[in-house]
Order: C-alpha cells, then sequence, then structure tokens
C-alpha cells in the first residue's frame, strides 16, 4: 500500500510539473502577456495540456521510471529520464501537427528543456534531502574514514558509504599517489595526499578507520601503505586482492581486516588447475592425515576435480568428522570415504589399499612439530619414517598411478629430528620410484600460514593473553605461504611429475619472524614493544 501511495504521489509531482512547464513555456514565448496567450490559445489549451501530460506519463510508463528507486538514482536513470522526455515530446509535436492545434513547435520544445530540468531536480533533490537528513542525525555518531586508493574500487567504496542510509560510517578523506588527482574531489570527498600524507591526514581529519581500497595493487605497495595507516591510531581494513573479486563487482561488505597474508611481501601464487589436474577426473583419491591444516584443503580442492572417490585418512576423529560433514555440504554427489586408521600399522594400510585401490595418493600424515620431535625422537622415526614406508610400499602392491608426499624445507640438509626423518621419506619415495610402476615424487615447502603448529597461531594466542611474543632470535628468517598455496603445488606436482621428482616452490622473499610478530601485534590493534613485549629466547 505505502509502494502505491509513493508511486501515486511521485505522478501527482509529475503532472504538476509538465504543466508547470507548458504554462511557462509558453509566457516565455510571449514575454509573459497572459491576455494575449488566452485570446490565441484558450480554447486549445486544454487538448496541448491534456495530450503533453498523457504522452509523458506513458513514456515515463513504458520506460519503467515508477520502478526505479531514487535513492540510488545515477546517470543510467538520468538519461532514461531524458530519453523519455525526449519521445514524449516528440509525441507531442507530431500529434499537435496531425491535430491541426495552432502552437508553435517553439513552445513544445522549450517545454522539453523546462520539464528535464524541473523534473530531474525534483527526483534528485529528494535524493539530497535524504542524505542530508541521515547525515544531520547522526553527524555525532558516525565513524570518519579514509580510504586509500581513489580509483575505481574507492569511487565505489564511497559511493556506496553515500547511498547506505544505514551506514554508521562517513568517508571525510581519500588519500592516491597520483599527483595528478590531488586536490580533486570524489564523489564530494577531498583527495588530501598520497601515502606519505597518511599520518597528518589521519590527525587533521580525526579518522576512526582507514579502509584500503587498492586491490590491484602489489604487495610491496600494500606492505608499504599498510606501514604508514598502523602509525595512526585507526583501525585498519582492506578490499580483498582483485583475484577474489567476481565479475569487477566490488561492495563495501567485501572490505575486512587485514589479516597477515595480505602482507606476505609478494603476491599469492596462482595456479590454473584445470589442465594440470585432470590426472584426478574419475579417480579414487587417498589423501592421508587428510584431517590436517594441508590434509584438509588438499581434499576441498581435490573434491572440486569430480573424483570418482574420496577417501580421508586420518588417525584423529574429530578433524575428520568435521571434514567429512563440510564436504558434504559442499559436494552432495561426491562418493566419500572416511577411514579412521594409522599408518603405522601395516597390515591396516594394506586393507585399506586392497579395499579401495586408489589411484592417486597423496600423503600428508605426519609428525611435524619441531621441538616435540626433538624430545620424542622415536615417534617421529615411527610415524615419519616407517608409516611412510607403509604407505609407500601399499600404494606400490596395489598399482597406485601416482604418490605425492607432502614434505619439507627442513629435509634440506636437517638439523633436527623432524627435519631428518622428512628427507629420510623423501629418499624412500625416490628409492620406491626406481623400481616401481607408480608415480613417486615429493613436495618441499616451507612455513604455512595459519596451519596447526605454525607460528602465526602460535603468536595470535600469545598476543591474546597479553605477551610476551617469543621469537628465537632477532636476524632468523622464514619462507611462508598460504594453505591454498601448498595445496595447489601439491596438485600440480603430481600433474607434472614424471617420477622421483622433488617440488619446490619459489617463495619469493624471506620474513623476518619478528617483522612478522610486529606486523601481527599491529594487526591486533596494539603497540609493539609498549602493549606486547617481544621476547627473545635464543636458537634452537
Amino acid at each position: 500500500m505505502r509502494r502505491i501511495i509513493k508511486g501515486l504521489s511521485v505522478g501527482v509531482i509529475d503532472i504538476l510539473l509538465i504543466n508547470f512547464s507548458i504554462m511557462l513555456a509558453f509566457l516565455l514565448k510571449y514575454d509573459g502577456d497572459i491576455q494575449y496567450i488566452a485570446s490565441l490559445y484558450a480554447k486549445d489549451m486544454w487538448y496541448i495540456s491534456l495530450l503533453t501530460t498523457a504522452a509523458i506519463l506513458v513514456c515515463f510508463a513504458i520506460f519503467r521510471l515508477y520502478r526505479s528507486l531514487w535513492v540510488y538514482a545515477g546517470m543510467y536513470e538520468a538519461m532514461m529520464l531524458g530519453g523519455a522526455l525526449v519521445t514524449g515530446n516528440a509525441i507531442v509535436i507530431l500529434s499537435v501537427s496531425l491535430l491541426s492545434i495552432p502552437a508553435p513547435v517553439s513552445v513544445f520544445v522549450m517545454a522539453f528543456f523546462i520539464e528535464s530540468l524541473l523534473i530531474i531536480s525534483a527526483r534528485f533533490m529528494y535524493r539530497l534531502l535524504r542524505r542530508l537528513k541521515h547525515n544531520r542525525l547522526d553527524k555525532n555518531l558516525l565513524k570518519r574514514l579514509m580510504i586509500i586508493g581513489g580509483g575505481d574500487s574507492g569511487s565505489i567504496i564511497v559511493k556506496e558509504l553515500q547511498q547506505n542510509e544505514n551506514s554508521n560510517c562517513k568517508a571525510v578523506a581519500i588519500i592516491d599517489d597520483n599527483k595528478a588527482k590531488r586536490g580533486m574531489k570524489l564523489h564530494g570527498v577531498p583527495i588530501l595526499g598520497d601515502r606519505h600524507d597518511i599520518v597528518r591526514v589521519a590527525k587533521e581529519k580525526k579518522i576512526d578507520e582507514i579502509i584500503i581500497a587498492i586491490p590491484s595493487a602489489p604487495r610491496d605497495v600494500i606492505n608499504e601503505i599498510f606501514g604508514e595507516c598502523v602509525k595512526t591510531d585507526c583501525k585498519i581494513r582492506i578490499l580483498p586482492s582483485i583475484s577474489h573479486l567476481i565479475d569487477g563487482r566490488i561492495s563495501l561488505n567485501m572490505v575486512r581486516d587485514v589479516q597477515f597474508e595480505d602482507l606476505l611481501g609478494r603476491d599469492v601464487v596462482k595456479t590454473d588447475l584445470n589442465g594440470i589436474a585432470d590426472y584426478l577426473r574419475d579417480k579414487v583419491v587417498l589423501v592421508t592425515g587428510g584431517g590436517g591444516s594441508i590434509g584438509s584443503e588438499l581434499c576441498r580442492q581435490v573434491a572440486e576435480f569430480n573424483p570418482r572417490t574420496l577417501i580421508i585418512l586420518d588417525f584423529y576423529e574429530n578433524n575428520a568428522y568435521e571434514l567429512q560433514n563440510e564436504l558434504k555440504i559442499n559436494f552432495p554427489s561426491l562418493d566419500l570415504k572416511t577411514v579412521i586408521a594409522n599408518i603405522r600399522e601395516k597390515q591396516r594400510m594394506d586393507e585399506i589399499f586392497r579395499k579401495y585401490k586408489p589411484d592417486v595418493v597423496f600423503h600428508a600424515a605426519a609428525h611435524k612439530h619441531v621441538p616435540l620431535m626433538e624430545e620424542n625422537p622415536q615417534e617421529a622415526i615411527k610415524n615419519n619414517v616407517f608409516g611412510t614406508l607403509n604407505v609407500v610400499e601399499a600404494a606400490d602392491r596395489y598399482g597406485a598411478s601416482r604418490f605425492i608426499l607432502i614434505s619439507s624445507d627442513k629435509a634440506v640438509n636437517p638439523t633436527n629430528v623432524m627435519g631428518a626423518t622428512k628427507r629420510i621419506a623423501e629418499m624412500i619415495v625416490q628409492s620406491m620410484n626406481r623400481r616401481s610402476r607408480t608415480i613417486f615424487a615429493a613436495v618441499r615447502f616451507g612455513n604455512v600460514l595459519g596451519s596447526s603448529g605454525s607460528v602465526i597461531p602460535l603468536f595470535k594466542k600469545q598476543i591474546e593473553m597479553g605477551g610476551p611474543v617469543t621469537v628465537t632470535d632477532p636476524e632468523i628468517t622464514r619462507y611462508f605461504m598460504t594453505i591454498p598455496e601448498a595445496v595447489q603445488l601439491v596438485i600440480q606436482a603430481g600433474g607434472m611429475a614424471g617420477g622421483g621428482e622433488i617440488f619446490v616452490l619459489d617463495m619469493g622473499k624471506p620474513v623476518k619472524i619478528v617483522d612478522l610478530a610486529r606486523d601481527l601485534i599491529r594487526l591486533s590493534g596494539l603497540e609493539p614493544d609498549i602493549d606486547i613485549k617481544i621476547k627473545f629466547t635464543g636458537l634452537r
């Protein structure tokens, strides 16, 4: 009912403005001489008014202008309105000519321009009044935002903030490195400087929150900008990488908190697996350690390539159960098997391979915590060496076509028990490859962000507890990669393997662990060495 009343109200306003435009056009044509106009057109004025009103309203309906949300009106709505007015007035001029109504064409041309000005102004005035009302009511409650990036993405964010009356934020400043844009305005918001002005502008404009809206920027640029942003007291959020945006659609709800992955120091490696992963389609795929951080992501990505059967093998039932439920929801047609078993048990491995006869095996099951394995070396050997041997021999015995071992960069000239057991596992795989019809290969990668046992979850927990954050040495560095990157490498290696290779991902520049710790503390809204102490414990 409210919608009908609103539509009728707009229609009534249009009728009044159309008729006012006709009257004004006649007055302009004849220099305001009302008596002269009445003597010439008194009899025909009703026909002219009725004809013009009917023609234009019909055109408005055909152009669906009464279904537009004028609070969000833009150039498209203005063009459609202009098109409807041109069409309506053309019909009027043609009709007046055919009906021999004695009215000059110049009057209708002037009426067209007056109608355009008044009707378009009325619609955009409605939008303006709503925005002013919103800003006036909530002026003291609105969070003041700074947008980093005055390009397409920044423009969309600013526009959405202005149009969304439920938003509790207001863009008050824009930062862009393009010097030609400095001093200009984007949707009324001033561009006040480049990345080196972030701290100054944040202080001058009393900024509460910063949004980094340059999704196509390289990681090193994001890193530098973030370094400037953390010098302020503002909350920092980011529009994700352009690879995460679909069909160019950008929305304010895509903006999220900055994560360490955004500050990796390099672009995330993206691999087109469609052609490479053909070896998984319609095959029986087994993932050992399938409930772990790497194994579970492997299962998710393998499931996308339509295997005949996917087998999750894990000794810990909780992780496997949760992953099983997730995959059943996301891949309802997938033939999924969940097997609880220990790779140390040779007979159990033999039984599983005899039953399912997997074509492809991803071996991710392993003990990987370096300090724990130093204290429990026998367990590392049982699991990482003899467990791997059990799975390798079963894969050979039951004719698997490919076997990919998930290894570690710590297997290179190993200095600890975990690294040594992983190197032995690689040697087992390479040795078996020389005498088996199965293609055996290994994949090495460094520290995986977010994986269980990695430094990131440890640091986050230490920050939550109030510190200190423990780092072995101020000069220690590590290579980092994301879980999806690691899994893409594994799947790619499976497709490229000819037998006996050890694949390694180029992970760019190493990251100082102490810098990583400081970034994570800042991402938590705290100040390193002031709110959270960093403690150096010495090399292990």
